[in-house]
């Protein structure tokens, strides 16, 4: 049994690089870039209007304003640039609109009253405001974007912006989810009084469809030779597998030994953590196919997926995912053999976690309670309050 770094560093040191690819923009939302994005011009591409007004040729700051400025025209958004004729005259500009030509600053309607054509001012005095410079957010070629970044709503604008209606993104493995276990049975299926419906599966390919992917889903009764034809063909097939149940120490978990006739590479079985402790992680050397083995507790599944498995993934996608940390709320025994990880809810007022009482790592209603997991190292005396520790959320 390997401690939780250690696991963690041999999951890492398999992590993978499966190409680029070009999606249409509008496809483009929750993947990792493949390539750095540049702004193409100056951002904005012009001085830009930033308030529906007048705009004068102010110059000197201590200048008073004039009582009145004639109205030349209306510059409008999306209109080629006008040019003020002359300096005591005004031009009407409307927001996005370019800043007029002789013009250098833009008084809002809500200080000007129009009459007859006439600006009248109701300020005396003004600064050079309500300009948005050209190039004062990115000058052309500028890094907005950077390889490796996961791509949100906000950047896609940024993409558009910059002329991007097809991005280079990272290719995201193929991968298929394995549950295992002969009291499993279809979630539209009536359940005997010895059977569950699966439900590991289905939060493993919930979690996955975040990050873009779809996966496959399979199910293998418990019977060894049935493991071994299904999962040779699936090793072949898939990038990834992620399996769930018959990696413990029962009578019917046949998943290690079937691994080994497989040729799957075995970097470790055993984590010194609770839950999740059974958790098994290899390779196959000829196919390169990784393979994450749960242990078949819904909290162990679901825990090692969030800590492990995102961890490999941003990895692989260039990117990497930290955790954020938050403040224990309340004295805490320490485990010096096992690190855990704690389900937790937060303090609404300081955000501090607090421990959520449930029934183990095969509670599986609990997550519908629990904000996260607090991730507390292997320790010899007590974890005090207030203390940061990783915070893996799950909401």
């Amino acid at each position: 049994m390997i401690n939780i770094q250690k696991a963690l560093d041999l999951v890492l040191s398999q992590k993978q690089f499966y190409g680029a690819e070009e999606v249409p923009l509008t496809e483009a939302v929750g993947r990792f870039l493949a390539e750095d994005i540049f702004t193409d011009r100056d951002a904005p591409p012009f001085d830009r209007v930033m308030m529906d007004g007048i705009a004068i040729q102010l110059k000197d700051l201590n200048d008073p304003l004039r009582p009145n400025y004639p109205i030349q025209g209306i510059q409008a958004a999306g209109a080629p640039q006008m040019t003020l004729k002359a300096p005591d005259h005004c031009l009407e500009v409307m927001t996005g609109a370019i800043l007029p030509q002789g013009t250098d600053t833009v008084i809002p309607y809500e200080e000007v009253e129009i009459k007859e054509g006439t600006a009248y001012v109701k300020i005396e005095k003004a600064i050079k405001r309500f300009v948005h410079g050209q190039g004062s957010d990115s000058p052309k070629g500028t890094l907005v974007l950077q390889k490796g970044k996961k791509i949100h709503p906000g950047d896609i604008g940024i993409l558009a912006t910059v002329g991007k209606s097809r991005v280079e993104v990272a290719k995201v493995p193929t991968l298929a989810i394995i549950s295992t276990g002969d009291e499993l049975i279809e979630i539209d299926e009536k359940p005997l009084a010895h059977q569950i419906r699966k439900s590991n599966v289905y939060n493993l390919w919930a979690s996955l469809l975040q990050e873009g992917i779809h996966a496959e889903r399979h199910h293998i009764i418990d019977d060894q030779k049935v493991l071994q034809t299904q999962l040779k063909i699936l090793v072949q097939k898939f990038d990834v597998l992620l399996l769930s149940g018959g990696v413990s120490m029962g009578k019917f978990d046949y998943l290690p030994t079937v691994f080994e006739n497989l040729g799957v590479q075995k970097l470790f079985h055993r984590v010194a953590q609770r839950p999740g402790k059974p958790f098994w992680f290899g390779y196959h050397e000829e196919f390169n196919t990784k393979i994450f083995a749960y242990p078949g507790n819904p909290v162990s599944t679901y825990v090692n997926h969030l800590f492990y498995f995102k961890q490999w993934l941003y990895a692989s996608l260039g990117n990497s995912w930290t955790f954020e940390t938050k403040e224990l709320g309340e004295e805490m025994p320490g485990c010096p053999n096992l690190a855990r990880f704690i389900s937790v809810n937060l303090n609404s007022e300081n955000g501090r976690v607090l421990p959520l009482n449930h029934n183990g790592s095969g509670d599986l209603f609990s997550l519908a309670q629990t904000a996260g997991f607090l991730l507390l190292p292997q320790r010899e005396g007590v974890y005090r309050k207030g203390e940061r520790f990783s915070f893996i959320t799950i909401r």
